[in-house]
């Protein structure tokens, strides 16, 4: 579907919704839960959370079509932003477990990539992992992978509003580069290619966005991520990369250069600044964090990613204790090995007690706002996603609590980010879009996309 359908699809969404439910988290104002309450949607944007009552009232003709009942058991709140993944390696899940980053990435990973991956391969998989993410009502995602152009048509097609990283790295793929060319010649050639994607394909998308990406300090180097840097003071563009994931790598850069971290580096080139979308973040010193919350960088928190591969532990306790803005991501599913935001929710709310020996550390709201505003905050959409309010997009999940495994129900904040699976999320709308209706992706086909992913694994097997 091409973005001028696109338009038009959104156009055709130009109505008055009322979306009832038994509890609104808005997320903003802070722990706030409102009951019997009523999420008015015009045309895209929300216009009003207002009581159920009033809503019934003031909105009398709105047509039974228009109207979203949620009865006695289900919960509105924000869409999820999954603020870190890699979408179209839903293909490659459970290719390689338990493993250190470095083998997993270099001896089967990288591997599999090079023989596999083509504009196919993430048309495919990117479809898979939507489906997968509107399911367990995730709205947004920020991505990282090859052939970017092939990640925003998915997205464009699905309804699903999505950043797109324009991946630069330092060597070859069936993507991009050159085995003759040098790390940054081959860092520069990808940012090239991204940004003719984003001016002629993402900038014609109303739902999708561009965010420069390099992949790693240690696989794009300096002067690469210097080219990073003056590619995003000109295009006005955000930069999403991995930093500080392992104790090794930090060790390994600082060994290289002068006993000096990545962030040091980042730091002297000008990208520790607003806008810088750090993912992972496990080996970060003190005074970074300090750095880091002055200059409003948002960290990514990757827990279950982190954990699988016994990479560290971000310090999520401390970095918000700093005034940090922390966000969620799966990561992708070669490492995860789900794109199952409540789950990852659930386990940065727990890890954070545990790393921080504080049971207080990371309450069930700070959880729920970090997969949601903190994400929004970090990609810079928080004006526009991220909690439901007067004037912002009607991206918004329904989450029965209606089953057993939720009885009883006393605090639906703790609900939410300590014993909610995303089965029971059952409708999900992108700005004002109703895409998910009882359990149903609506903008794809679920089985024709399962039959596809298991045609790949046969042959990557």
């Amino acid at each position: 579907m091409t973005a001028a359908a696109g338009a038009r699809r959104l156009f055709s969404t130009m109505s008055k919704k009322l979306l009832f439910g038994k509890w609104v988290v808005p997320v903003e104002p802070k722990d706030a839960v409102f009951v019997d309450h009523c999420v008015v949607v015009e045309n895209d944007v929300i216009s009003e959370v207002m009581p159920a009552a009033e809503a019934r009232a003031k909105h009398s003709g709105v047509p039974e079509a228009d109207r979203f009942e949620g009865g006695e058991h289900h919960v509105l709140l924000p869409g999820f932003v999954n603020c870190h993944t890699h979408s179209a390696m839903t293909l490659l899940r459970g290719i390689a477990d338990d493993l250190p980053l470095m083998p997993w990435l270099t001896e089967h990973v990288w591997p599999a990539e090079g023989k596999f991956v083509s504009p196919e391969f993430v048309a495919d998989g990117t479809r898979v992992a939507i489906v997968e993410m509107l399911k367990g009502g995730t709205t947004t995602f920020n991505d990282m992978y090859f052939f970017p152009d092939e990640i925003a048509k998915a997205a464009d097609e699905s309804g699903m509003r999505a950043v797109v990283g324009l991946i630069c790295i330092g060597f070859p793929s069936a993507y991009c580069g050159s085995p003759d060319a040098d790390m940054t010649s081959n860092v520069k050639s990808y940012l090239a290619k991204g940004v003719d994607i984003k001016d002629n394909l993402i900038s014609k998308m109303p739902l999708v966005e561009a965010i420069v990406a390099p992949h790693a300090p240690y696989t794009c180097g300096r002067d690469g991520l210097q080219h990073c840097k003056d590619e995003c003071d000109r295009l006005g563009l955000g930069l999403h990369v991995h930093l500080c994931e392992t104790s090794g790598e930090v060790k390994d850069w600082k060994a290289a250069n002068e006993d000096e971290t990545p962030i040091g580096c980042m730091d002297k080139l000008g990208l520790v600044r607003k806008g810088l979308v750090a993912v992972h973040m496990t080996n970060v010193e003190g005074a970074e964090m300090d750095r880091l919350a002055a200059e409003a960088v948002s960290v990514v928190h990757c827990p279950e990613s982190n954990m699988k591969l016994a990479s560290g532990s971000c310090q999520v306790a401390t970095l918000l204790s700093k005034g940090v803005n922390v966000a969620i991501g799966t990561d992708g599913c070669a490492s995860n090995n789900d794109l199952d935001m409540y789950s990852e929710m659930r386990t940065a709310a727990l890890l954070g007690k545990h790393v921080s020996a504080e049971s207080t550390a990371v309450p069930a709201a700070q959880a729920i706002r970090m997969a949601t505003l903190g994400g929004a905050t970090a990609l810079g959409l928080d004006q526009k996603i991220g909690s439901l309010e007067a004037g912002k997009s009607a991206d918004i999940q329904a989450v029965s609590m209606g089953g057993i495994e939720s009885a009883p129900l006393y605090d639906v904040l703790s609900h939410l980010a300590y014993c909610t699976g995303r089965h029971q999320v059952s409708d999900v709308w992108v700005a004002g879009r109703r895409i998910v209706e009882g359990r149903k992706v609506t903008t794809l086909d679920e089985e024709d996309l399962r039959r596809r992913a298991l045609e790949w694994g046969a042959k990557i097997q």
